[in-house]
């Protein structure tokens, strides 16, 4: 934050006043973030709506110890003034018995509400929904639903749409609070329905209600069960941030690690190491094939060591090919871009990518080799040979890596995996061993009789 703000804020606890509620909420936020040590007093402090929106803002884990540590009076404070998806969210980070005893601050209500919510699968649309909207019948007109909104929207999160129910609460039509505003007040809500609705359903996966919000630029979407019946609504604010934690999830994974279940800074070294520690293991089992590879083709190595020159240039670039591809698909996938059902274009696009590319790095190659051949006898007298299986090996390595970088993210996803399992080290490996064997094939059928 600004270091005009921060100075202030910490005039302000020196002075053990209690003006705090005269700053913006991301303001607070921000401050607390970077002077933990502060956050105590500060949330301590706030009237209730707004302690409940800078807690929002703050680090999970800090959000977790202000619970375990506020006067129980505060904290009864918060909890019940909090809106049913954050609070499900904060809860669902606790332990059971911590669950326990916080859900006894809510009133009865709110807490079979909590409760039912916490019982949806983790990483499903229940998980995020919140049950307080505004619903009517069809029979009502504009001025009762005004009435209605007025009545109510003072504590409810979105009233941007107004959901139209029938008699067995089964969702039949959703509407912009737009059209309700600029509608005649004795107008029958029944008669400017169309009956088309966009809607999640509970068990959905989040990731899917992401795909669903970004193509349809939505933001709220109510949800409903197998039966059609409205159980709540899902807002956007929720939506981004599982967006940004799959999205941080992702790229951990695709760089070769386990996904971190807290913030970098804070998560304990201990943890580090073990989440970074398994994926090492196993790609270093899987470079030992390439050493494997290599004592397979020892003769020709021994025979004309001028090959080992090329064995770095040709394992990184189907390496780094590999990568490219496996990275550029599985963000395609999580993006909602394309599924398995698209194997066959994503394979003939990168088919025909990995042709160029692989003709671009093979010319280079056999250029390199052309030229310094002009000026060094370091490749001996068959350097046109050991030119072409150079260019020609690039051709294959490049190729392969774009087709393993591509396909394995759609099998790993049609198998019921996470794409991102596929990550670039992981295929950077497996084209490396790959690789080797296909230079090495190349070499001893272009090779044979000359340098081989």
């Amino acid at each position: 934050m600004e270091i005009a703000n921060a100075k202030l804020i910490l005039d302000i606890l020196q002075q053990e006043s209690s003006t705090f509620n005269d700053f913006r909420t991301i303001e607070l936020a921000e401050f607390i973030n970077e002077y933990p040590e502060h956050s105590h007093t500060i949330i301590s402090s706030l009237e209730p709506h707004r302690a409940v929106k800078t807690l929002k803002f703050l680090d999970l884990k800090l959000q977790k110890k202000l619970i375990h540590t506020l006067p129980s009076n505060k904290v009864a404070e918060l909890m019940q003034n909090m809106h049913f998806d954050d609070r499900t969210a904060l809860l669902s980070e606790l332990t059971s018995e911590s669950v326990k005893k916080l859900v006894l601050f809510l009133p009865h209500d709110d807490r079979v509400e909590t409760l039912a919510l916490l019982g949806y699968p983790e990483d499903s649309v229940g998980r995020l929904m919140n049950p307080d909207y505004i619903e009517v019948k069809e029979h009502y007109t504009i001025q009762e639903i005004l009435n209605k909104i007025r009545k109510y929207g003072r504590t409810i999160e979105n009233i941007n749409f107004i959901y139209i129910v029938d008699e067995n609460e089964k969702l039949i039509d959703d509407i912009n609070l737009k059209e309700i505003l600029i509608a005649s007040p004795d107008t029958i809500i029944g008669s400017i329905m169309d009956r088309k609705y966009l809607a999640l359903h509970v068990n959905d996966d989040q990731e899917t209600a992401t795909s669903i919000f970004r193509k349809n630029n939505r933001a709220v979407l109510p949800v409903i069960d197998d039966g059609g019946i409205l159980l709540g609504i899902v807002t956007i604010d929720d939506i981004l941030r599982v967006e940004s934690e799959e999205a941080t999830e992702d790229i951990q994974k695709i760089g070769g690690t386990e996904a971190l279940d807290e913030p970098y800074m804070n998560t304990p070294l201990f943890e580090l190491i073990k989440k970074r520690a398994g994926w090492l293991v196993i790609l270093f089992l899987g470079e030992m094939l390439t050493a494997t590879a290599m004592g397979f083709f020892e003769d020709e190595i021994s025979r004309a060591v001028v090959l080992a020159l090329f064995i770095p240039l040709i394992i990184s670039s189907g390496g780094n090919s590999g990568s490219q591809a496996s990275t550029l698909i599985i963000r395609a996938m999580a993006l909602g871009e394309i599924n398995f059902k698209d194997w066959w274009r994503v394979m003939r696009r990168e088919i025909l990518s990995g042709l160029a590319l692989g003709s671009i790095l093979g010319l280079i190659g056999f250029l390199r080799i052309a030229i310094w051949s002009q000026f060094t006898p370091i490749y001996g007298p068959h350097w046109l040979l050991l030119g072409i299986t150079v260019a020609i090996t690039l051709l294959g390595v490049v190729l392969w890596g774009t087709l393993s970088g591509s396909m394995l993210p759609l099998l790993l996803k049609k198998m019921g995996a996470d794409p991102a399992t596929s990550s670039a080290p992981f295929v950077a490996t497996m084209v490396d061993v790959t690789g080797l064997v296909i230079y090495f094939l190349v070499a001893s059928l272009l090779l044979r009789g000359t340098l081989l």
